[in-house]
């Protein structure tokens, strides 16, 4: 009985503790002047929480936008936009800490990708707007008058330097390209953008390309350098090699396109050097395909320099696939486990590619000094036929 008993309160506690663990943090959270709201929600990035109540015949929507684990040298900023969760176009309520050390909030109308973050009027009326900076945590307040084709919009928040009284501009990476989603104040429910279709992309476009550019690329280099030796392996080692460098080339096409479709989605957003190189990693894949067809025959006088050409590519393109795909983690800011992974798979790459080197040198110095012997043999030979002749 006993042993029961221990059995259930064990039992209790820890769904007590499973239960708290997945609570929305918002619920637990306090505002002065024992201000309540009627919903809250957790929002997926820049740890903040939005609170609000909204009275639909009246046409008010209270709001409270809660930044935590900032500081007074970041200003915040949350808004709705009816044309989408994006920036421009964005409704927004900004706050920062001023020079005096106080907390000042005013609306700003986002009209542009390069916004003045200037005081200006919004398209509804907000009659209040007020912030709080207390323990790293800002906190926006305001009233806001808004008809009913605004109970079920777009929300976008986002956070940002502050130098000598200037709002800065927020980083082009990781959650702050993540913060936007929906809000829909009459049902309570909200979402962000991390699992929408665009987010999905990024991650494809990153996959995509680590496993062509980054993988099958430098193993198709590999098989060609070190098969080739062994003269059992051909002609086997070049089907071998065209096989992986074609679908290397087929899977980077996909993946270079997917990032083609995110830059043209993402107006104003620009990563230019990860942009550049993959273009230019476009345009040499391609120009190397188009090489093969005109491969000359291994007797040709011109072998000798499309071979240099070939290397050539090839191995500037696999080197900037490495850098590309290193911008690409930095822009995607992903767990760091897959940059670990992927760090792992280069690693192991090289060791192989490095006992490769050592081994094929061997055989190539072991063949050369057999032919050198014959050759020396058969040379003895001759001379002792003449001796006997003379």
């Amino acid at each position: 009985m006993d042993k029961t008993c221990k059995l259930v309160l064990l039992s209790c506690l820890l769904l007590s503790f499973l239960a708290s663990s997945s609570a929305q943090i918002c619920l637990t959270q306090r505002f002065p002047d024992n201000r309540q709201y009627d919903n809250c929600n957790d929002l997926p990035a820049l740890t903040c929480f939005l609170h609000w109540t909204y009275d639909q015949a009246a046409g008010t929507l209270n709001v409270a936008f809660r930044h935590t684990g900032t500081t007074d040298s970041r200003w915040t900023a949350w808004g709705l936009n009816p044309s989408g969760p994006r920036m421009q176009g964005t409704q927004a309520l900004v706050a920062f800490v001023n020079s005096t050390g106080v907390a000042q909030a005013f609306t700003t109308s986002i009209d542009s990708m390069v916004p003045s973050m200037q005081p200006s009027p919004l398209s509804f009326q907000v009659p209040t707007i007020s912030a709080r900076f207390d323990n790293n945590e800002m906190t926006i307040f305001a009233v806001m008058r808004i008809s009913d084709s605004w109970s079920s919009t777009s929300q976008v928040w986002q956070e940002g330097p502050v130098n000598n009284g200037q709002l800065g501009i927020h980083s082009l990476s990781g959650a702050n390209v993540r913060s936007a989603g929906t809000v829909n104040f009459l049902t309570g429910q909200s979402g962000g953008s991390s699992g929408g279709s665009r987010t999905r992309r990024r991650n494809v476009h990153g996959v995509l390309n680590t496993v062509s550019w980054g993988i099958l690329m430098p193993l198709g280099a590999i098989t060609a350098r070190y098969m080739k030796v062994f003269k059992s392996a051909d002609p086997a080692w070049f089907y071998l090699h065209v096989a992986c460098q074609t679908s290397a080339y087929a899977v980077g096409v996909a993946g270079w396109a997917t990032g083609i479709k995110l830059g043209s989605d993402s107006p104003g957003i620009t990563h230019n050097p990860h942009r550049n190189i993959g273009i230019a990693l476009f345009c040499l894949g391609t120009l190397q395909v188009f090489a093969l067809l005109l491969r000359p025959n291994k007797d040709h006088k011109y072998r000798l320099y499309w071979n240099i050409y070939h290397h050539s590519v090839g191995y500037t393109v696999i080197i900037l696939s490495i850098i590309n795909i290193f911008e690409g983690f930095d822009i995607l800011n992903p767990d760091d486990h897959w940059e670990r992974i992927y760090i792992g798979i280069l690693i192991f790459l090289g060791i192989v590619a490095t006992l490769l080197e050592a081994f094929t040198w061997y055989v190539v110095l072991m063949r050369k000094k057999k032919g050198s012997d014959k050759h020396s043999h058969s040379i003895n030979g001759a001379n002792g036929v003449r001796g006997q002749e003379v």
